[in-house]
């Protein structure tokens, strides 16, 4: 348990080491050797490049804390966490952090321990800060994260899908996130000093992520002569990586450096020098695919499950595809489009041509994106999709694509393009397209749908599968994975036009008192998405004794303004012919609920 101190753990990994108080040795070093310059190299040739890249979040992934990159307030802040207090301050461009224990006993070393605050990863949804752990330079896990759009101070442990009996976890920057959330990262620990020498060619992830190491590029392109001939004769320059000029397996390869499940053994190699890929390689050659529904052909898988069956569980629904954000390559890669075609990383996404939220290619946020393959659906898309044109029902991605990964307190589209079946949600317990949207509906109904439009054959089903909306299975007796993403889908809006939304209130408010702190964060901002709940005030970490008493003035609330659901869907959301709750078949189904761990990791 985390409670045991973060000051106590600085003191444990300080041990013995003599703590420098130099700020420039308390953070990692930005500059490497490799050929690396960093993206401020690129600007001068490549402005437009330069400050589209700029303005993304890719930017902005891994930062040095200071005033520009953090969010957070920092004057005057409080906060406890188990025994330990943290005073928050902010002097000229640091940020600190005093911790006291107020339960160390009497002979313990109490005295206050001030770190700086070395660093933040994220600055589009929330902000996680690390601290200076003394040995070196190594960056030790801050136990609170600032959410950006709830401008709230809240613990590490309750912004991720894990199980509560875990805890707080101890994260070190130096070999978690500067695999991901860097350029060319190299942990470098150095265990016979007891310290870490850790270094990076960039902070967050720079134009040598995607596009190599720049210094040969630079050095060659300081003749003009060069470069004009490349730009008349729009020659490829063989000194730099362009992904786009990649085929489509290179190209996304150099996304799925990040953006994948990597199998890798943490090497004396690899804690000095970091990942050996670089962009136009083979990745699979250094650091291969975790494809755990592929086993035939990845035999060195089998015994890594062996030793690490948490991966399978973590990261994947049963049948392999994955279920966890910021692994789309998993899914890219078990489509039909990237295996039988050429659909790549790039067919949808742009760095340099999209906004920043998504990183959508223009154009690519609607039917255009699969039209250009699928060409021959575009005058018959209404006849394929049997929705009317125009709708959400008739957007190939919300049927193809649906919002069954989870992360970043929310649920995001899968990238692994497949189609709705019954069978499948049965056998792995990953929600299907159709319910997720029609809310109301019975697997039973959409199976009876897909066997008249498609020819699926229509699987056995349960009672409950028959008589109760899959939405409020899923949300009820379904495991947290899956109540975190129905907790979503019911304050999505096209689900809610589809659906309606007068019924929906009430099985939300019975998710505030779930176990799951990330349950109950999703299922409060989908309540105040429906009419009446906007300014309802919840603490979604708060005692249990306050999420029982927002979820009983939720419900209360719901009685005075609630309306009656339409009779032939009523009993399926657990409804009776008069409007009130079916509580004894409420109860029924949470007693049942699937209450075995989960710890979605991101």
């Amino acid at each position: 348990m985390f409670v045991a101190g973060l000051a106590l753990w600085i003191r444990e990994t300080a041990a013995n080491t003599r703590i420098s108080l130099q700020i420039t040795r308390s953070l990692p070093l930005v500059g490497r050797n490799g050929g690396y310059l960093s993206s401020d190299s690129c600007q001068s040739c490549h402005p437009s490049q330069y400050a589209s890249w700029h303005q993304t979040f890719h930017r902005t992934m891994t930062q040095v804390a200071a005033p520009l990159s953090v969010q957070a307030p920092f004057k005057n802040e409080r906060l406890r966490f188990g025994t330990e207090e943290f005073e928050l301050s902010h002097s000229g461009t640091e940020y600190w952090t005093t911790i006291r224990d107020t339960a160390a006993p009497v002979d313990f070393d109490s005295e206050a321990i001030t770190r700086r605050v070395g660093m933040v990863t994220g600055s589009h949804h929330m902000q996680v800060f690390w601290v200076s752990g003394g040995a070196g330079n190594i960056q030790l896990g801050f136990p609170f994260v600032w959410l950006i759009a709830d401008k709230r101070w809240v613990p590490r442990k309750d912004v991720f899908l894990r199980d509560p009996a875990i805890g707080q976890p101890k994260e070190v920057w130096n070999t978690t996130c500067i695999r991901c959330h860097t350029t060319a990262g190299q942990p470098r620990p150095d265990e016979g000093a007891g310290e870490w020498k850790t270094r990076t060619a960039e902070l967050g992830i720079g134009c040598e992520a995607c596009h190599g190491p720049g210094e040969n590029h630079v050095r060659a392109n300081q003749n003009p002569a060069r470069r004009y001939a490349l730009h008349v004769h729009k020659g490829e320059d063989p000194t730099i990586v362009q992904p786009a000029r990649l085929d489509h397996v290179r190209s996304s390869q150099v996304c799925a450096n990040c953006h994948g499940i990597k199998w890798f053994e943490s090497t004396e190699e690899f804690k000095q020098n970091g990942f050996a890929f670089k962009p136009g390689d083979d990745l699979e050659q250094t650091t291969p695919i975790v494809r755990p529904g592929q086993m035939e052909k990845q035999p060195w898988l089998k015994p890594v499950l062996e030793r690490h069956p948490e991966l399978m569980t973590d990261f994947f629904w049963p049948d392999g595809m994955v279920r966890n954000s910021g692994r789309e390559y998993n899914g890219l890669i078990e489509s039909p489009c990237f295996q039988r075609g050429n659909l790549s990383c790039l067919s949808c996404h742009s760095m340099h041509e999209s906004a920043p939220d998504d990183q959508l290619g223009r154009g690519k946020e609607t039917n255009e994106a699969c039209f250009q393959c699928h060409d021959s659906l575009r005058k018959t898309v209404t006849a394929h999709t049997h929705h009317t044109a125009g709708s959400s029902g008739s957007l190939c991605y919300n049927c193809h694509m649906p919002h069954t990964t989870y992360g970043l307190l929310k649920a995001i589209r899968s990238h692994q393009i497949d189609s709705p079946s019954v069978a499948t949600n049965l056998a792995t317990g990953r929600p299907n397209a159709c319910n997720l949207c029609h809310l109301d509906r019975t697997l039973e109904w959409t199976a009876l749908t897909l066997e008249q439009w498609f020819g699926q054959e229509k699987p056995a089903l349960s009672e409950d599968t028959a008589s109760t909306a899959a939405s409020v299975l899923w949300a009820l007796r379904g495991d947290a994975g899956q109540r975190a993403l129905a907790a979503w889908s019911m304050g999505w809006k096209s689900a809610r036009e589809t659906s309606g939304e007068t019924w929906i209130a009430p099985h939300l408010a019975t998710l505030l008192e779930d176990p799951y702190s990330a349950v109950r964060y999703i299922a409060y901002h989908s309540l105040k998405e429906l009419p009446e709940f906007g300014s309802l005030d919840y603490d979604y970490v708060g005692s249990p004794d306050t999420l029982a008493a927002t979820r009983n003035s939720a419900i209360k609330l719901w009685k005075k303004g609630a309306q009656p659901t339409p009779l032939d869907r009523a009993r399926f959301v657990l409804m009776n012919e008069d409007g009130t709750l079916d509580e004894s078949a409420i109860a029924r189904l949470l007693s049942s609920r699937d209450n075995r761990p989960v710890h979605l990791r991101e």
